[in-house]
């Protein structure tokens, strides 16, 4: 990281009494995004002049490293924000200037706010966005064995949240086993060892076996990850399935989930969620997230209307 400071000198209130702003969105395939139509549409509620850029880092020929390059960039040209997804929210910490307290807890980032100063401060709005999801749709499910499914950026946010709300026990499983365990260690400080486990794919099956429910938390079921991220023969009546891909909104595994006889959450929600959170850091104004939720509906039936 390039600082040590934890937060920005200038407060989202601050940001209140701008008429324009300038945000973008960094990250692997992001053109299908939705997130620049519901930042645009409840920013037209308000009154802003707001100015939403896709910045896909593939026909740039840049890997998550290159990250770096574009926060920089985006710096220069006056841009007041930027909103990271996959695979740079946790490549990108190493290029700010410091980050929120939220942040620095789950070692990924999926907002950053350029400061009057000049500072790139890193914030997570996954975390909080996942846990208003699931307490809307799926405020009565048991939580008390856990399987998550990817321990990345969006995972370590879940993970965390997950654990928050009160799960009694997370497993978790990802195609790197080392990554895996540096977020349990991570999870295992603060909520205690007995709360937190890995597995490697042939512990899986067992794992679910047992679990009250699932969230998977990886980028298989988009349009450029086709396919299941487990065997849809794990899936079975009692179990849960909570899904953090949103576009599609009906992904593979929520089709076999549903075929299986599970309930489901889709990732709208939390797509929706973290999307106020970081329309309020980057104007000050407070957005209507339920409102926001009819935008993403409508997007998705009608896309060429937003």
């Amino acid at each position: 990281m390039r600082g040590s400071a934890h937060q920005s000198r200038e407060s989202p209130e601050g940001r209140a009494g701008r008429e324009s702003c300038l945000v973008g969105l960094i990250g692997s395939g992001v053109g299908p995004s939705l997130s620049p139509a519901l930042h645009q549409r409840e920013a037209d509620r308000h009154g802003l002049r707001y100015l939403y850029r896709t910045i896909d880092i593939d026909p740039l020929g840049l890997g998550p490293d290159g990250v770096g390059e574009l926060v920089r960039a985006a710096a220069r040209l006056g841009f007041d924000g930027l909103n990271i997804t996959h695979p740079c929210k946790q490549t990108v910490i190493g290029h700010l200037d410091g980050l929120s307290e939220d942040a620095a807890l789950l070692g990924a980032v999926n907002t950053v706010v350029f400061g009057e100063d000049g500072r790139a401060i890193g914030h997570n709005t996954d975390g909080s966005g996942f846990a208003r999801s699931f307490a809307r749709g799926l405020p009565d499910a048991p939580t008390g064995e856990i399987v998550l499914l990817g321990a990345g950026g969006a995972g370590a946010a879940v993970a965390h949240a997950l654990l928050t709300v009160g799960a009694d026990r997370l497993t978790l499983a990802d195609t790197d086993p080392a990554r895996a365990a540096g977020l349990a260690g991570t999870l295992a400080t603060r909520f205690g060892a007995t709360r937190v486990r890995t597995v490697q794919g042939g512990g899986l099956p067992a794992a679910v076996e047992v679990a009250d429910g699932l969230v998977h938390a990886t980028p298989t079921g988009m349009a450029a990850h086709p396919g299941l991220p487990l065997p849809a023969g794990l899936l079975r009546p009692g179990l849960w399935v909570a899904e953090v891909v949103y576009r599609p909104l009906v992904t593979p595994l929520l089709v076999a989930a549903r075929a299986a006889g599970c309930r489901t959450l889709d990732g709208g929600g939390m797509a929706v969620f973290q999307a106020a959170d970081a329309f309020r850091l980057f104007t000050g104004r407070e957005p209507d997230a339920e409102r926001m939720l009819t935008d993403l509906t409508d997007l998705l039936e009608f896309p060429a209307g937003g």
